[in-house]
């Protein structure tokens, strides 16, 4: 019986008939998927057909939250979004925190079920059990930033909470995200899909700040278990916290694998003197904190008086400083905090964008993009002055560029022929973030079998980039179980970090040796539902196999998961990962190890006996 954490409430908002309605949060649905990324992935899976047009009405948006949001557990202001991308046409999760999800717990709700499509522009507004949809007519066109001051005083509330899209959500790009105040749904063009729906934004108050918590004693004795583990930890506090994920630049190159100009040069050239922690931490303001976060890892920078880019003020990532950065051949953080602005107000990935324009660049280099396909544009590689312009022109689609590399990297390569394919740095049509596979099996390996394309963070190998040895040591250049590990990776940061929800980079960097147990610890004070670490685990397992069979619905093979060409044919010519590539042959033999170590089938499906294992009897219809 559950006794506290969940709300115990779904809200139901369908935008075409304009039925709100709430729903029990069934206790079977909490025991076996925890939250967040397990209930988007599993209501998703029963509710969206796998061939359903990710722009078309009969998908939907899954916000979810995990029991620990709104309690005392730190960092656990976050919220996922599940649903079907049209970047990838694969079932996806995103993932941000902020104030956002607090705000809907304290609301009283677990999860958001967004159906149908609105005939015009509207936006949702919650407030506790009140839930209205309003006309977004006046300031549809709006970006992100504004839409968020506008919609407070349309509500005379300047306290609501709102998650909305800017231009390239309205104008359907694929890699358009969705952004809270400073943090964003990103990645696989969520943003496009709440903008096919006409729905701009949704505004959230809530007055319920008591959680209940089903064993205070018990909570409390665990939660500060993990409070020391994270102090004694050598790394968050001294370092993460004082710089944030860019600290990753520095870590990256040393191993030479932070990628540049498209991943033809990495290695090769150093990219720390301007854009690594010494030379960041010049630019940084202040800090700013998620709701209830000690650790604060997001650092505010303002670009320098001096630059062509001063007054831009932004925080961005380290995926931010590789894809509008590196990838592009810039090492200029003024212009990096200047296009980290620019798609936070249109409300666009960083790291699709990024990757996208460099491909591009590459092609520019190569003769197979001319100065009469450009417009006239220099698409060189160190350009930084055309992206603002060019971003500008993605998100709104404009004729000409905007056009050519709006839809991505994919859709670009198909453009522009055959030739250009072993330079298209995607997976499954997402593109890769900053981390160059060839020095790195397991990380790029998850990267390859995530369901959700090329994801660094639905089973990132710390092992491999930080050489934390949990559950032992690893060769990041070895190729022997690196299938296991790689499935160890993917179910466990999704039962420690996507369901419960607790940010990625507490179970990265701080607590790997005890998330399972902590968080099967958690799980069973706050809730009074019992959960052993491997139950836990479980829940991963799941997940990942429910949405997995999502997949194959949807028509994705083996062939999918796989590298571009490159990554297989042009060993690293400098750095920390030198002479470095992943032979076709090795990778075929990690993809056999990690459909084996799933007991999946070479093709890479789900057998029954796995699937009845984890009480996904049901799934076996659609795979018949």
């Amino acid at each position: 019986m559950i006794k506290g954490g969940y709300a115990g409430k779904i809200l139901r908002v369908n935008l075409t008939t304009k039925a709100i309605k709430v729903e029990d949060l069934p206790e079977e649905i909490a025991k076996d998927y925890i939250g967040g990324a397990g209930f988007g992935v599993k209501y998703l899976y029963d509710e969206v057909p796998g061939n359903a047009d990710p722009l078309g009405e009969e998908n939907k948006l899954i916000f979810a939250l995990g029991p620990l949001a709104g309690t005392t557990v730190p960092s656990t202001s976050r919220m996922s979004l599940t649903t079907k991308s049209p970047a990838t046409g694969t079932i996806t999760v995103s993932l941000s925190g902020g104030f956002f999800p607090v705000e809907f717990k304290h609301a009283g709700y677990d999860a958001l079920i967004i159906e149908g499509k609105s005939e015009k522009p509207v936006f949702i507004y919650i407030n506790d059990d009140t839930v209205s949809i309003k006309s977004a007519d006046k300031i549809w066109g709006a970006d992100t930033v504004d839409t968020q001051i506008l919609i407070k005083h349309m509500l005379n509330n300047q306290n609501v909470r709102i998650a909305c899209i800017g231009p390239a959500g309205e104008n359907l790009s694929p890699m358009a995200s969705i952004i809270n105040e400073r943090r964003a749904f990103g990645r696989r063009g969520v943003g496009a899909v709440m903008g096919s729906k006409n729905l701009k934004a949704i505004a959230v108050q809530g007055t319920n700040k008591n959680i209940a918590i089903a064993d205070e004693f018990g909570f409390n004795e665990t939660r500060n278990k993990m409070l020391k583990a994270m102090k004694n930890n050598p790394v968050l506090y001294p370092y993460f916290a004082k710089i944030g994920t860019p600290l990753v630049v520095d870590g990256a190159s040393e191993l030479g694998i932070f990628p540049s100009e498209n991943f033809s040069t990495t290695g090769e050239k150093d990219y720390t003197a301007g854009l690594g922690a010494e030379t960041g931490s010049k630019y940084t303001i202040t800090s700013e904190a998620c709701y209830g976060c000690p650790v604060q890892c997001s650092n505010m920078k303002l670009a320098g008086k001096d630059s062509k880019y001063k007054g831009a003020l932004s925080d961005p990532e380290y995926e931010t400083y590789y894809s509008l950065g590196s990838q592009i051949g810039v090492d200029n953080l003024d212009s990096i905090i200047n296009s980290d602005q620019i798609c936070d107000r249109l409300g666009m990935d960083t790291v699709s964008s990024g990757v996208t324009i460099g491909f591009a660049m590459e092609l520019f280099k190569r003769g197979l993009l001319t100065l009469e396909d450009t417009g006239g544009v220099d698409l060189s590689f160190g350009n930084h002055e055309i992206i603002e312009d060019l971003l500008k022109d993605m998100a709104y689609r404009k004729e000409g560029l905007g056009a050519l590399l709006g839809d991505g990297t994919k859709v670009l390569s198909e453009k522009m022929g055959q030739e250009t394919k072993a330079y298209a740095m995607h997976i499954k049509g997402l593109e890769i973030p900053a981390y160059d596979p060839r020095g790195a099996m397991a990380h790029g390996l998850s990267m390859a079998t995530s369901y959700a394309g090329a994801d660094h963070n639905k089973g990132y190998a710390f092992q491999e980039i930080f050489s934390i040895p949990v559950p032992k040591a690893y060769d990041r250049f070895a190729i022997e179980e690196k299938g296991w590990l790689t499935k160890w990776n993917q179910d466990t940061n999704c039962a420690v970090s996507d369901c419960p929800i607790i940010c990625g980079f507490l179970f990265v960097i701080a607590i790997p040796d005890i998330a399972l147990q902590n968080t099967a610890d958690l799980i069973s004070t706050s809730t009074g539902l019992e959960f052993t670490a491997d139950e836990v685990l479980k829940v991963g397992e799941r997940v990942n196999n429910l949405a997995k069979v999502f997949n194959i619905t949807a028509g994705l093979t083996r062939e999918d998961d796989t590298y571009p060409e490159r990554l297989f044919t042009e060993p690293l010519k400098e750095g920390g990962s030198k002479g470095h590539y992943v032979k076709k042959e090795d990778f075929d033999k990690m993809l056999d190890d990690y459909y084996d170590a799933r007991n999946w089938t070479r093709e890479g499906i789900p057998t029954p006996e796995k699937l009845k294992e984890l009480g996904l009897d049901y799934a076996l219809d659609k795979l018949s």
